[in-house]
């Protein structure tokens, strides 16, 4: 009977704390509303409607409202990843004594000597491209409008929109740019000096400051990138395009755009173009005809 009674005490309790909350609510609800309608930040309504009515619609209302601004939380935070996907970066290491060849997606051509590492986007977001670099590397920037290259080094920033240029940053030797066409932009890290390099001229870091230099002789030193070159499962295409950088006359094609995407593994030594494009063929099964100052390739 004790039990009972404390059951039915407490369930009696319970229902007055209910009744009590309810009552509170609604007072709070009206007291909103008088103080809306004495503001007149209330429509009009008919005269036959009651205050608690209207309160009633005003709790769903900011009840709706607050239920819209979590679900549109959500979303925007559940979606927000879809309108700014992540990167995904790749990188590019080069252990071996022979520089190792790589186009990126754009085009641009990156040739990275011995114990040389590049980390770059697989795709490039559409106002800028961005690699970074450690060690020494030759750029063929590919131009492409509105959207700048940039370099990232230890000590320094560079940006291109399409040019050639060799880049010394490696952690033993003090920074070089040399610059074979176009012209480039480069920033110091520390206190922000900027200058601009142009064909035929070098900066180098003295002192912590930017010093432009000129670079008649780095002819030398861009061609020591081609010397001994090879190329990890790359296009035909590719393969081409960089080895067409280094001839100023023979120039190798392929006949068809199939044949540019077969793919090779494949290392050279300082050979001429026509050894080149006869070192292809014979891999690939190919013909090879010169047609001027054109080595064509077809099968």
């Amino acid at each position: 009977p004790d039990i009972t009674r404390r059951s039915r005490n407490l369930y009696s309790h319970e229902v007055m704390k209910t009744e009590i909350y309810k009552i509170k609510t609604d007072q709070a609800w009206n007291r909103l509303y008088n103080r809306l309608d004495n503001d007149r930040l209330l429509a009009k309504v008919d005269e036959g409607r009651s205050i608690r009515k209207h309160s009633q619609w005003i709790r769903y209302g900011a009840v709706a409202a607050v239920l819209i601004g979590v679900v549109w939380g959500a979303l925007y935070w559940m979606t927000g990843s879809e309108r700014e996907p992540a990167q995904n970066f790749l990188t590019q290491e080069n252990q071996g004594i022979s520089t190792l060849a790589t186009t990126l997606e754009d085009g641009s051509v990156v040739l990275l000597a011995k114990e040389t590492s590049l980390l770059y986007p697989e795709h490039f977001i559409a106002d800028k491209r961005e690699v970074s670099l450690q060690g020494n590397a030759f750029f063929n920037v590919a131009k492409k409008q509105g959207q700048p290259f940039w370099i990232d080094t230890e000590q320094a920033k560079i940006e291109v929109l399409g040019t050639a240029f060799s880049v010394q940053s490696d952690e033993h030797a003090p920074f070089r740019l040399s610059v074979q066409r176009g012209i480039v932009k480069v920033t110091l890290k520390k206190g922000n000096q900027e200058c601009y390099v142009k064909a035929g001229e070098a900066v180098v870091v003295q002192s912590q400051r930017l010093v432009v230099l000129d670079a008649d002789k780095e002819n030398e030193e861009w061609g020591s990138f081609f010397k001994h070159i090879r190329f990890k499962d790359e296009s035909l295409a590719n393969i081409l395009k960089v080895m067409n950088l280094n001839s100023d006359s023979l120039q190798i094609q392929v006949a068809s755009p199939a044949l540019g995407e077969r793919r090779l593994t494949v290392e050279f030594s300082d050979e001429s173009s026509e050894v080149v494009a006869t070192l292809i063929a014979s891999a690939l099964g190919l013909q090879c005809v010169r047609q001027g100052d054109i080595l064509l390739l077809s099968e």
